[in-house]
C-alpha cells in the first residue's frame, strides 16, 4: 500500500506537468526599424495575469449586481418603515381603548366599594333589629304571665263571692225573724255581686283583647323576622354565585376561613313547638341566627378573594392550560395567565393577605407570592422590580412591583398564579367573578 507521502509526491507532480502545459513559456516578438526585440512571459507572471484578470472580472460582477439590487432594497425598507408606522398607529389606538376600560373598571370599583359599605349597614340593621325583636318577646312573655296572674285572682275573688253569698244564704234562712236585716243584706250581697259580675266579664274583655293583641304582636314579629330571612337568603345566594363562578365551592371556603367542618347528618325527626304563642317566634329567630352567622361567614371568605386584574392596562397573551411553549413550541401546561403590558407598569395585590416568599425563582425571573388565608395564594412573575418585603401585610391593591422580562421570557408581562389548598385555579374566572361583583 501507497503512504501518504508518496500520495503528496504524486500529487504534486501532477499538478506541476498540468501547470507547464497550459502556462508554457512565452514570448512576444516586436520589430521596430528593423530592429528585432521580445518579451518575455514566465509562467508564473502568466498565473499572475490570470489571477488578476479573474478577479477583476468578479468585482465588476459583485458591483453590477449591487447595483442592480439597491434599488429593490430601498423599495423593500420604504415597505418596511410604512408597516412600522401603521403597528404605530395600532398600538395608539390599543392604548387608547385600555384607557377607555380602565376608566370603566376604575368606576366599577367605586360602585363595588359603595355596594359593600351598603352591605355592612344592612347588616348592622338587621343585627339591632334582632336584639329589638328578642326585647318585645320578653316584655310580652311578661306582660302574658301578668295575664294569667290577674285571671287567678280574679277567679279567686268570684269563688269568695260565692262563698259569701251562700254565707248569706244561710245567714237569712237563720235570722227570718229580722226582715229588715235580711233585706239590707241581700241588697249588698245582690249589689256586690252584680258588681263582681261586671268585674268579671270586663275582666275578661280586657284578658281576650290582650289575648288578640299577642296573637297580632306575633304575627307581626314573625312577618318581620321573615323579611329578615329572606333578605338574607338571597344576599347569602348572591355570594355564593360570585364563589361559584371563580371555580371555588363555597361550603369548602367557608370551612377553611372558620375552620369549621360543614359536615352535618342524622336521621330527619321534625322537631314539636310548644303551646306558647312565641313558640313558632322562637323557631323563625333561631332558623334567622343561623343564616346571619353563615352570612358573615361568607362576607369574610369573599373579603379573601383575588377579584381583580393586578394591573391597570394589559392584554391576555397566554390562558390557563394547555399551550404550545412560546420559545421551544412544545404542547406544555401553564398554572397561570400571561397579561401583557407597558414595561414596568405598576404591579397591584389582587386582595389582602402577608407576602410569604420574595426573590429569584427560576425561569419566573423575580416572583412576589401573597398568602391571603384559608388556602388561598396569587404570584406574580418575571417582575422588573420588587416593591415588598417577606412578612409585610398587604392591603387591596397595594402596589407590590413593576412589570418586567425576567426569566424565561419572551417580553414584557406577568405571570399570574391563583392556588387554593395548593392546587392553581384559572385567574379568569376570578376576574370574571369580578366584573359580576361590579355590575350587579
Amino acid at each position: 500500500m501507497m503512504r501518504n507521502g508518496d500520495r503528496q509526491i504524486q500529487a504534486s507532480g501532477r499538478l506541476a506537468r498540468l501547470t507547464r502545459r497550459l502556462f508554457p513559456e512565452r514570448q512576444l516578438h516586436l520589430r521596430t526599424e528593423g530592429r528585432v526585440t521580445f518579451i518575455r512571459f514566465s509562467r508564473r507572471s502568466q498565473i499572475a495575469l490570470v489571477a488578476l484578470l479573474a478577479m477583476a472580472s468578479g468585482w465588476m460582477a459583485f458591483s453590477s449586481a449591487s447595483y442592480l439590487l439597491h434599488d429593490k432594497v430601498l423599495a423593500s425598507k420604504e415597505v418596511e418603515i410604512a408597516n412600522a408606522r401603521l403597528a404605530y398607529r395600532s398600538v395608539l389606538i390599543q392604548v387608547a381603548e385600555y384607557q377607555k376600560r380602565f376608566t370603566a373598571i376604575t368606576r366599577d370599583l367605586e360602585e363595588n366599594h359603595t355596594l359593600m359599605l351598603s352591605l355592612v349597614e344592612q347588616n348592622t340593621v338587621l343585627q339591632r333589629n334582632l336584639k329589638a325583636v328578642e326585647g318585645d318577646l320578653q316584655s310580652t312573655e311578661k306582660d302574658r304571665a301578668r295575664v294569667i296572674i290577674t285571671r287567678e285572682e280574679l277567679r279567686t275573688r268570684l269563688t269568695d263571692i260565692q262563698d259569701r253569698m251562700r254565707d248569706l244564704g244561710s245567714h237569712n234562712f237563720a235570722l227570718r225573724g229580722n226582715l229588715d236585716t235580711v233585706e239590707k243584706g241581700l241588697r249588698l250581697a245582690m249589689s256586690e255581686r252584680n258588681k263582681a259580675l261586671e268585674d268579671g266579664v270586663q275582666m275578661r274583655v280586657h284578658i281576650k283583647g290582650l289575648e288578640n293583641s299577642l296573637v297580632e304582636l306575633a304575627r307581626s314579629q314573625k312577618d318581620a323576622v321573615q323579611r329578615l330571612t329572606d333578605h338574607t337568603l338571597a344576599n347569602i345566594d348572591g355570594v355564593e354565585k360570585l364563589i361559584d363562578i371563580t371555580g371555588l365551592k363555597a361550603k369548602n371556603l367557608v370551612s377553611s376561613v372558620t375552620g369549621q367542618s360543614p359536615a352535618q347528618g342524622g336521621p330527619f325527626i321534625a322537631a314539636l313547638q310548644d303551646g306558647e304563642p312565641a313558640g313558632s317566634l322562637k323557631a323563625s329567630l333561631i332558623n334567622l341566627d343561623s343564616y346571619l352567622v353563615q352570612w358573615d361567614a361568607l362576607q369574610g371568605a369573599v373579603r379573601r378573594l383575588p377579584l381583580t386584574a393586578p394591573i391597570d392596562y394589559f392584554q391576555l397573551t397566554s390562558r390557563f392550560g394547555k399551550r404550545k411553549d412560546p420559545i421551544n413550541r412544545k404542547w406544555a401546561m401553564h398554572y397561570g395567565i400571561d397579561l401583557g403590558g407597558i414595561f414596568k407598569s405598576s404591579v397591584y395585590a389582587t386582595a389582602p393577605g402577608v407576602v410569604s416568599y420574595v426573590g429569584w425563582k427560576g425561569k419566573i425571573g423575580r416572583l412576589v407570592e401573597i398568602n391571603h388565608g384559608a388556602g388561598i395564594k396569587t404570584r406574580y412573575g418575571h417582575l422588573h422590580k420588587i416593591l415588598v418585603k417577606k412578612g409585610q401585610k398587604i392591603g387591596f391593591r397595594d402596589k407590590i412591583g413593576l412589570l418586567g422580562s425576567t426569566g424565561r421570557s419572551t417580553g414584557a408581562h406577568l405571570h399570574y398564579e391563583i392556588q387554593s389548598g395548593g392546587r392553581p385555579q384559572d385567574p379568569m374566572k376570578f376576574i370574571k367573578a369580578g366584573r359580576y361583583v361590579f355590575q350587579n
